[in-house]
């Protein structure tokens, strides 16, 4: 199965740590603080399938965007708070990142913001696998749009119908999809529901990997 990709690429909250349910609590905590209650669901069909931002709910009590922008750095500051308190690197990743040493090229693709990044693998060691890593603000449009595949593509240097994405959200499904790529899905609970009708394989742990890879 492997020498079909010359290329791995690899989504990280949610497929390589788990970061979600940090990054949901600090939201959840700043929204209220405006009387907004995000619940669990919600945040998942907006922001973990639609790509939107839960700061609309916000904007719609009157909020103005200096005070939404103040709320989205005390947010972040919050997340950082969580995430310096312990990250857990999520079941099977270390295995996978061994199995895979030296057959292909891989690179972390992400939303996540470089400095949130750089917190968060400051405790796991994981980058030292990878070729590089796609934060935001490294290309155009977040996920869903394929911008962020795209441009993991052109900077490998390889045809994106060569590469293969591991992700765990709707919205990252399509975005590398929509880049022409190849994606297996491995949900979480926050997006177990989700569609991955598009995905080539849905399997339930990145330890299920290697083995579906054929490395096993």
């Amino acid at each position: 199965m492997i020498e079909r990709y010359d290329a791995i690429f690899f989504d990280n909250d949610g497929i390589l740590v788990d970061t979600e349910p940090l990054f949901l609590r600090a939201t959840q905590e700043i929204l209220a603080t405006v009387g907004v209650a995000l619940s669990a669901e919600l945040y998942h069909d907006w922001v973990m399938r639609e790509g939107r931002t839960v700061f609309e709910l916000v904007r719609e009590k009157g909020i103005s965007d200096e005070e939404i922008l103040e709320m989205r750095r005390v947010r972040g500051a919050r997340y950082n708070a969580l995430i310096r308190e312990g990250v857990r690197v999520l079941e099977g990743v270390h295995e996978t990142m061994d199995a895979l040493r030296g057959l292909r090229p891989k690179a972390i693709v992400t939303s996540s913001s470089r400095d949130h990044f750089d917190e968060i693998h400051a405790q796991t060691g994981l980058v030292a696998h990878f070729d590089f890593v796609l934060a935001d603000g490294d290309y155009t449009r977040h996920k869903p749009h394929p911008d962020p595949y795209v441009v993991a593509a052109r900077r490998m240097g390889v045809d994106p119908s060569r590469c293969l994405v591991i992700e765990d959200t709707e919205r990252g499904l399509v975005a590398a999809t929509e880049a022409g790529m190849a994606c297996v899905a491995i949900p979480n609970a926050l997006t177990a529901g989700a569609d991955f009708s598009r995905a080539i394989a849905r399997l339930d742990s990145m330890s299920a990997l290697p083995g579906w890879l054929g490395l096993d």
